[in-house]
């Protein structure tokens, strides 16, 4: 019926037929996307839609769900293994947005793109949260140490604009008030397992503070304090949480792939200086960097380790049991070797 009237009204005024189209688009569009919100379990309950850009916060909102996972729609956009600096999302992930109870992204430069996705949310009762603004003064301006080389991007930004260290995830520090803060948010959604949240939240918490505990021991016990990356480097937080020094190609938002002369100089002479027997790179690098900073050095005999930045941790991964704690537990190791 609905059907015949509208195009009764279109042969009778063709010069609306466009517009018409368009809003008739629109409103399927919001029909589908409320249909997946009020889509249920294979128990009867209705589920809750959580959407989140990265692997960290994805984890540590499975780690809160618990028992209770069944009653949410969880999402991680970033399951394919895309970077967060280079991330678009597909018209899929934007209707995922637009329906979701719960967003939760990171919040720095590379999120531009979300105002525009919070513009056309359907659900205009969604819960959004910016991880850098719930950390408030616990974020860190991305920085250039002596002997980087400056990549673009840092230099448009010379002009007193702030460029913050997107990769917040790297401090378990971080971790563990961003997983009280998403407990919090999960109960308000859910209010009738509140205190199931927050009891889930805690334990993981501890699991957070014990980690930390042995990371802050192994650098107060080690031989050395200054990791060389021949590679971007991500892992600031993680040096600022422990007093350690650093040196690296690239700051960790750095688009740039080829070092310059100077810059292999400078980090090749600082492994001759302080006697580093390590060298480091991020997962998914080639070592090619790393490689020629080893080669003109005195001995030309560092170990080329790798620490995990937790930036392209695709689905498989995820299904085969990779996890925020193992991957952090991993990187502690690593860490031992380096300065050890």
């Amino acid at each position: 019926m609905e059907r015949d009237i509208i195009i009764e009204i279109m042969q009778k005024n063709r010069t609306r037929r466009f517009f018409l189209s368009a809003v008739l688009c629109v409103l399927m569009c919001m029909l589908l996307l409320t249909g997946c919100k009020s889509s249920a379990n294979h128990t009867g309950i209705a589920k809750y839609s959580i959407v989140c850009t990265t692997f960290a916060q994805y984890d540590w909102i499975r780690e809160i769900l618990g028992a209770h996972s069944d009653n949410f729609e969880l999402t991680y956009l970033l399951e394919k293994g895309g970077d967060l600096h280079s991330y678009q999302p597909t018209a899929e992930s934007m209707a995922r947005i637009s329906s979701a109870d719960l967003f939760v992204y990171v919040g720095g430069e590379s999120d531009e793109w979300v105002e525009e996705a919070l513009k056309g949310a359907v659900n205009q009762e969604m819960s959004v949260v910016n991880l850098i603004d719930t950390l408030g003064d616990r974020v860190w301006e991305e920085e250039v140490v002596e002997g980087m080389q400056t990549h673009e991007e840092h230099e448009e930004h010379s002009d007193g604009e702030t460029e913050y260290d997107e990769h917040i995830w790297l401090s378990l520090r971080n971790a563990a008030h961003l997983t009280d803060a998403l407990s919090e948010k999960i109960g308000q959604l859910d209010a009738e397992n509140a205190a199931y949240y927050a009891e889930n939240a805690e334990a993981y918490i501890q699991e957070l503070h014990a980690l930390d505990d042995a990371y802050a021991d192994a650098v107060n016990r080690a031989e050395r304090n200054t990791l060389l990356f021949g590679d971007r480097f991500p892992f600031r937080y993680m040096t600022e949480d422990y007093g350690i020094d650093y040196y690296a190609a690239f700051a960790g938002c750095s688009t740039e792939t080829d070092a310059s002369f100077e810059t292999i100089t400078f980090l090749s002479g600082k492994a001759d200086e302080l006697e580093l027997h390590t060298i480091l790179a991020i997962e998914g690098s080639d070592q090619r960097i790393a490689e020629i900073i080893r080669q003109n050095t005195r001995s030309q005999n560092q170990e080329i380790l790798t620490m995990n930045s937790l930036q392209s941790v695709t689905a498989k991964e995820i299904e085969s049991g990779f996890t925020y704690l193992g991957a952090m537990r991993d990187n502690l190791e690593v860490l031992k070797k380096a300065l050890f």
